[in-house]
């Protein structure tokens, strides 16, 4: 039997079985991507679930290396969206059948956040009779603040680790307290135990990654028996500290396929767990998004976000859509969703298969 099917015939990987799937070319590639959209059909289906991106506030007290909203970049305006702008966002996305938002924003620890953040979910929560289901990608927070989050009508939370790799993830953050890996790992255990969705993530194509180190992050995933992934490649923002490396990263495709390999993998490894397809993946190839649904991603994120604020949340640069309003990002996407062979599941929350099976095995 040829090495591929060998390993893919496994019912779990090593780390060696995911280097040699990392690194597959022609031939090869194309049957693990082949592999990955016959499990994705035959497991999740090939119905693809929106959730809204609502990017309510640029604040941020964390410096990462990486990040083009981080504290120390004083070129953005910071800006924070009015309850009013994000119940309209919401409101877009209930009549439009999109049965799920996500809240997304710059790292906050305050007080005054975390009230406005309760009162926030508590408001969606009614206008929409509990019809939207809330994901947020809100950072790290005390386990009170993530308790009273859940408690205000909170369903899913994504906390991207972004690297595993302790050694690498302390290159690409400042060494300070506010830095702390394994603070970030806790959390994740934490948001689990108060009976989130729990999502998280990495960057593909990093200064000083190697491909040990996306087997290891994969290894990660799995360890941490997540219910959702959001994955793309990293693409440099002039305004960061990493930028200096520019010019020894790989390629933009080279960063890209290894992307749409990450997502192929994972959908083989995690079989039942909910992944994204990116933003950033569409940034390197216009039809990117197509690409990741048809290796096994099966959520997209149509941006809800008003336009006048969308310049000022680049995390990282050539970000596309910018100017699109709602209504042209939702028939895009549409259009994009459909050339790749799938389908919308518009009105359904699309929980992630992976945590229903989890709360079953807990029960």
């Amino acid at each position: 039997m040829e090495p591929l099917k060998q390993i893919l015939n496994k019912t779990q990987f090593t780390k060696d079985d995911l280097i040699f799937l990392l690194n597959t070319s022609d031939k090869e590639r194309l049957g693990l991507f082949e592999h990955a959209r016959d499990v994705k059909a035959s497991i999740v289906g090939k119905k693809v679930y929106f959730r809204g991106l609502i990017e309510y506030s640029n604040f941020c007290k964390k410096n990462c290396f990486y990040c083009g909203i981080r504290a120390g970049n004083s070129r953005y305006v910071r800006y924070r969206m009015t309850d009013v702008e994000v119940i309209q966002c919401v409101d877009y996305a209930w009549k439009n059948e999109y049965a799920s938002v996500v809240i997304q924003s710059g790292e906050q620890t305050n007080k005054a956040f975390v009230n406005k953040i309760e009162s926030l979910l508590k408001r969606i929560h009614r206008h929409t009779q509990g019809d939207i289901h809330v994901t947020l990608s809100l950072g790290e927070q005390s386990e009170e603040t993530y308790r009273r989050w859940f408690e205000a009508g909170a369903q899913r939370y994504l906390l991207r680790i972004e690297v595993s790799n302790p050694e690498l993830y302390k290159k690409l953050h400042p060494d300070n307290r506010e830095h702390d890996y394994q603070r970030r790992v806790e959390s994740l255990a934490t948001l689990k135990k108060l009976d989130y969705q729990v999502g998280t993530g990495v960057m593909i194509g990093l200064p000083f990654q190697t491909i040990s180190d996306l087997a290891d992050d994969l290894i990660f995933f799995r360890e941490n028996d997540i219910d959702m992934a959001g994955m793309g490649p990293y693409i440099e923002h002039a305004d960061t500290p990493l930028y200096k490396f520019r010019d020894t990263l790989l390629p933009l495709k080279s960063r890209f396929d290894l992307a749409l390999k990450m997502v192929a993998i994972l959908r083989i490894m995690m079989k039942n767990i909910n992944i994204a397809a990116t933003t950033a993946m569409q940034t390197i190839d216009p039809q990117g998004r197509e690409k990741a649904l048809m290796v096994g991603a099966n959520v997209i994120m149509p941006n809800l976000t008003p336009v006048k604020y969308r310049q000022d949340y680049l995390l990282y640069e050539n970000k596309p859509c910018l100017d699109e309003e709602a209504e042209e990002c939702k028939s895009c996407l549409e259009a994009r969703i459909h050339m790749a062979g799938d389908t919308i599941g518009y009105g359904e929350w699309g929980d992630s298969q992976h945590y229903q099976r989890r709360r079953q095995d807990d029960a």
